[in-house]
């Protein structure tokens, strides 16, 4: 009787043990089984540079979403990001997307300024107004060397 006692004791335990890994693997992987309280949008970007697919959807410093894919439009030549974003959060037809980096060297995210006038962007709306991300390495040569192109003209 001791023994069954103990086998159903390490039995549950590793059925609650399971249970606790599957949930934690579905919360920290943001993944939505039953259903979504979120709407997908889309903005058009001259570079996506440094963005990733599951980066963070920020508005007012806050997360509200989740990059979900990012493709090529043929048509005009620019990177289209669709995004998902909570329900709750309106966004407008002039509202606009930048993409930031946390710190100096940090991860990318997709930053959202909701705007204010005018219509509210439908599921599957597009934001045109956007700015691509400030690139690192073309700063660091703006200001290491300065205007090089200038100096050597001024030489000649």
């Amino acid at each position: 009787m001791k023994k069954f006692a103990m086998e159903t004791s390490v039995g549950i335990f590793v059925f609650l043990g399971l249970i606790l890994i599957g949930y934690m693997t579905v919360k920290l992987g943001h993944v939505d089984l039953f259903g979504s309280d979120s709407y997908p949008l889309n903005a058009k970007f001259t570079s996506v540079s440094g963005l990733r697919i599951g980066s963070p959807v920020k508005m007012l410093g806050m997360e509200v979403g989740r990059v979900e894919s990012m493709k090529i439009d043929q048509e005009d030549l620019k990177a289209v990001v669709e995004f998902r974003i909570k329900n709750e959060m309106m966004i407008y037809d002039d509202a606009i997307a930048s993409i930031k980096t946390e710190g100096l060297i940090g991860d990318c995210y997709l930053s959202i300024d909701p705007g204010g006038g005018g219509a509210v962007l439908a599921a599957d709306g597009t934001i045109t107004e956007t700015q691509p991300a400030v690139e690192i390495s073309d700063l660091i040569g703006k200001y290491a060397f300065g205007d090089v192109q200038s100096d050597l003209k001024s030489l000649e």
